[in-house]
């Protein structure tokens, strides 16, 4: 198994979990990932891996802070809660579907990095930036270590 930090974005509805309600709380549970990529690459994160902290679907989407993977993924409770949002009738305790891990809060950026300037540099984020491809609806995806870089770079 390798040692190498990793790096992921997670976006986030800022009026559901904003950067400021991590900063407050500390450390929260990612529950309610219900897409099977998503899932698979919170199955793939290890503690202390890095986190961009993205707010979508609001006036400016972009990265707002920074956070760390906190635990190693466990069973999502919120798919066997009839009364959730997020329940998942097909979940069992004994089969659970979703998983989730917890993060905790690092830092907020000085600003925001509008997902308009993260577009600006689309060729040297590459083509494998998942933020930036067509149609791409994922909550949770892989960041490389030159893509975290030039990113934080910008702030």
């Amino acid at each position: 198994m390798s040692k190498t930090r990793r790096h992921w974005l997670m976006k986030s509805e800022p009026d559901a979990f904003s950067i400021d309600d991590l900063a407050r709380v500390g450390t929260e549970p990612w529950t309610g990932v219900r897409n099977y990529q998503a899932r698979n690459f919170m199955r793939q994160m290890r503690i202390g891996d890095g986190v961009l902290f993205y707010h979508s679907s609001c006036a400016e989407p972009g990265i707002v802070g920074i956070a760390r993977v906190a635990s190693e993924a466990y069973p999502d409770p919120t798919q066997f809660d009839p009364q959730s949002d997020y329940h998942d009738p097909k979940s069992t305790r004994e089969q659970p579907r979703w998983d989730l891990v917890d993060v905790a809060f690092e830092r907020k950026l000085r600003r925001t990095l509008p997902l308009e300037e993260i577009r600006r540099h689309a060729d040297a984020l590459g083509e494998d930036f998942a933020l930036l491809r067509r149609g791409n609806r994922l909550s949770v995806m892989p960041v490389t270590p030159a893509q975290w870089r030039l990113l934080l770079s910008l702030e």
